[in-house]
């Protein structure tokens, strides 16, 4: 649990060292999986910025400087080559963020030092020992560092150390010091020379562990008084409890302990130019500069809290989640649908900047006026040779958008009520049968009381088992697959969650969201994705799962209204027709050409057998690698998806891309278009940017790759259904008006309610515009073939 703690009146000025590796170290492994958009890691830098603003919060200071480590031994290296021997190389992704993490200082207007041959530790002491001289500046140090507390000086040198992730921090002084540890702060480097550190590879007194070493400090003092009374009157030793055994390591170790503590010892003498900044940092502080930067590395989350932080207006404590979004006070009174085309705007430019603010369209616009920004913004739009996007997509896309979200789509709300009495009297059976199983009742929603029932009550051990950021043993879904064969509660722990799932998310709450006249109106996010898809939320329809009958029988309660039916139209496999399409790979062109199944073809290639004996098995792995390859997925990835041995997944991998070879190397073609211009482009131009791709760090790079091969596939998919949906709202408006509305579109997907008398009429008009956004001269013969359906509900449709 966090210890807060409240700004202390002050006297004197204030102020506090940031131990910057100990605060990005502790920040990065406490969100190891925080990336932007771009696929860089950023959650040692997200971290870095809460934690300021949580020290300048509780802390309240004048002045903040900070203190970094420098590649290159030390002098505690020169002395003994194995301190921090047994330490692991710096992960790639830390180093990149230790370098950027200058920028978030620099935003912040806070100064930074650090010394050839010295770590941080000793250049913060060194500022402590020249600001202990102050008589109206006390010192707060800002570490995750233990070493830090003995320079504890009663309130003039404090410790603000954080103890457990990003949040748990405690400020020491040398009283709570005391209290804890049982000796005063100075001897920290003396126990350290007794017990050793581990973490630092300081040996200290063979033999002599944590609760000696305190008994012998908090008796004796000093290393050089203990070894000084050792040596003049021992029984004073064997007075105080010492026994023999430990006299005779102490004996034999005297030489180990006194260079321990001089290896565990802070050095106040580095020579750094260090003067107490000239302004206090709130003067130096660039507002401008500090949302330029949360801007770009995605912190928009952290926007509120910064503001308030710097007495902006529009500063808010209450939103503080990573995932989440702020929208800031308009500035200047704007006309809506101009902001909204400036937003599609900025989104098109940069497709990391989703759902734009104002404060992104001055800030894309370079200017603090809207009018200007949106004319800079247009000219860019051009210069990018995105007009045909902006203009014939997005924009004619937006009002269709907001017809779609007024009509709303009508729900059964008795069909849910019957659907949420089975699935929680179900959830209670199973419930019944995982108590028998672990032999009492427990929070089956708690990972940490699951994790005790599994893995110390049930003993199941798991390989490779993952961890979360706080140390826990991971209960996630993922992790529970991976152990079905292990006992026959995991697989009705998984089947309480999904029924859960549905209850909380979709049963439960769809009837609580409805209008008077029982439809249910979702928001269309244009702007909410990097790869041009749309999006949907409050509530998220395009997320309702239908991979089990438990989750497909939700669809059921979508119904179309009195003298109405639904009528629904989906893509056949675009993304591999646009594959064949963007790569003009012969072989897999043919197959479409001839209405072929493409599943079916791959699996008779990769697997040598005839088209006549493909299984279905065969079939599904085909699906499998014709997906998982136009997603950048990898040999190994492959592997994983298949269950198969690496040598199978190599051999697959291979007879497919000797199976199309011009596909193959229009993939490669990706990769090196986007690692030398920045960006891949769709079929209609639409630009997808990628910074990670010339990333120096591996992992960040290969992601980048991953996602630049699928990005002209998925995007120019959304570009066909987005074109077909402006094409149909056109018809509709011209034939259909009030009889006929576009309801849902989910992923190549679109749902429509249609007038049961006009289904004949229009159903082959909407086939004819969806298969002809692409003219006919430009698929080079590939259909780009729809399947229609209808019913009176969405999960009961037949084909048309």
């Amino acid at each position: 649990m966090a210890t807060h703690t409240s700004p202390q009146p002050k006297v004197h000025k204030r102020l506090v060292i940031l131990d910057m590796h100990a605060i990005l170290h502790r920040a990065y492994h406490a969100l190891p999986d925080f990336s932007s958009s771009k696929g860089e890691p950023t959650g040692a830098l997200f971290g870095l910025v809460s934690m300021l603003v949580r020290i300048i919060t509780d802390l309240g200071p004048d002045y903040i400087v900070a203190a970094y480590d420098l590649p290159g031994p030390t002098f505690r290296e020169a002395a003994y080559k194995d301190y921090k021997a047994q330490r692991a190389k710096t992960d790639d992704a830390l180093v990149a963020q230790l370098i950027k993490s200058r920028e978030v200082l620099d935003a912040f207007g806070i100064p930074h030092y650090e010394a050839p041959g010295f770590e941080a530790d000793d250049v913060i002491g060194t500022v402590v020992e020249k600001m202990r001289k102050s008589k109206t500046v006390d010192t707060v140090v800002a570490s995750g560092d233990m070493d830090m507390l003995q320079l504890l000086d009663n309130d003039h040198v404090r410790v603000f150390r954080m103890r457990k992730g990003i949040t748990d921090m405690v400020l020491y002084d040398e009283g709570s010091f005391k209290d804890e540890f049982g000796f005063a702060s100075n001897l920290l480097p003396d126990y350290k020379g007794l017990r050793g550190d581990a973490s630092d590879n300081i040996k200290g007194v063979a033999g002599i562990g944590e609760k000696t070493a305190s008994t012998l400090i908090a008796s004796f003092g000093s290393i050089e008084n203990l070894y000084k009374t050792l040596k003049k009157n021992p029984d004073a030793l064997k007075k105080a409890g010492i026994k023999e055994g430990v006299i005779a390591k102490l004996v034999a170790g005297e030489e180990d302990a006194t260079f321990s503590k001089m290896l565990a010892e802070i050095r106040r003498d580095v020579p750094i130019d260090f003067e107490l900044p000239k302004k206090e940092w709130k003067e130096s502080v660039s507002t401008k500069k500090a949302l330029d930067m949360l801007a770009e590395f995605e912190f928009r989350s952290l926007v509120p809290r910064v503001k308030l932080l710097l007495g902006v207006e529009g500063g808010d404590t209450e939103q503080v989640d990573p995932a989440g979004l702020f929208e800031d006070s308009p500035k200047e009174d704007v006309d809506e649908a101009e902001l909204q085309k400036a937003a599609i705007a900025v989104w098109l430019l940069d497709s990391s900047v989703t759902e734009p603010t104002l404060d992104d369209i001055y800030r894309a616009g370079k200017s603090e006026k809207f009018d200007e920004a949106f004319k800079h913004i247009l000219a860019e739009i051009k210069e990018r040779k995105l007009e045909f996007v902006y203009e014939h997509i997005e924009v004619p896309l937006a009002p269709v958008l907001r017809k779609m979200e007024k009509r709303g789509v009508l729900v059964d709300k008795d069909f849910l009520k019957t659907l949420s009495k089975e699935y929680t009297k179900e959830l209670g059976t199973i419930a019944k049968r995982i108590y028998e199983a672990a032999g009492g009742e427990f929070n089956v929603n708690s990972p940490k009381q699951l994790g005790e029932v599994l893995f110390d009550k049930l003993g199941l051990t798991p390989e490779k088992q993952k961890k979360t950021a706080g140390g826990a043993r991971s209960t996630r879904e993922s992790e529970l697959v991976k152990m079905k064969a292990l006992h026959p509660i995991i697989d009705d722990i998984l089947a309480y969650r999904e029924l859960q799932k549905l209850l909380s998310t979709y049963i439960d709450v769809i009837p609580t969201l409805l209008d008077e006249g029982g439809r249910l109106h979702t928001s269309f996010v244009q702007t909410g994705t990097a790869t041009g898809r749309l999006s949907s939320k409050d509530p998220n329809l395009q997320n309702i799962p239908i991979k089990t009958e438990l989750g497909r029988a939700i669809r059921r309660a979508f119904v179309a209204d009195k003298n109405f039916v639904l009528v629904s139209f989906d893509y056949s496999q675009i993304e591999l027709r646009i594959a064949a399409l963007l790569s003009h790979d012969e072989a897999l062109t043919d197959i479409f050409k001839n209405g072929r199944d493409v599943h079916s073809e791959v699996a008779a290639r990769v697997f040598h057998v005839r088209d006549s004996e493909v299984n279905y098995e065969q079939r599904r792995r085909a699906k499998v690698i014709n997906f998982g390859i136009l997603y950048g997925m990898g040999v190994t990835a492959l592997q994983a998806s298949l269950g198969t041995s690496r040598a199978e997944a190599q051999e697959f991998y291979q007879q497919y891309f000797a199976a199309f070879p011009r596909l193959a190397a229009y993939l490669d073609e990706i990769k090196a278009d986007a690692s030398r211009e920045g960006y891949v482009e769709t079929f209609f131009g639409r630009r997808r940017y990628f910074d990670g791709i010339r990333s120096p760090i591996p992992f960040v790079r290969a992601s980048a790759e991953r996602m630049a091969i699928n990005a002209p596939m998925q995007g120019t998919s959304a570009d066909v259904v987005k074109l077909a949906m402006i094409k149909i709202d056109e018809l509709f408006e011209r034939e259909a008006k009030g009889r006929a509305y576009q309801l849902l579109q989910v992923h190549d997907e679109l749902v429509f309610e249609i007038e049961e008398s006009l289904v004949d009429e229009l159903a082959p008009k909407i086939k004819a515009l969806m298969e002809g956004v692409i003219p006919q001269k430009e698929t080079r013969g590939i259909p780009f073939s729809t399947e229609g359906k209808i019913g009176k509900n969405w999960g009961e449709m037949k084909k048309l």
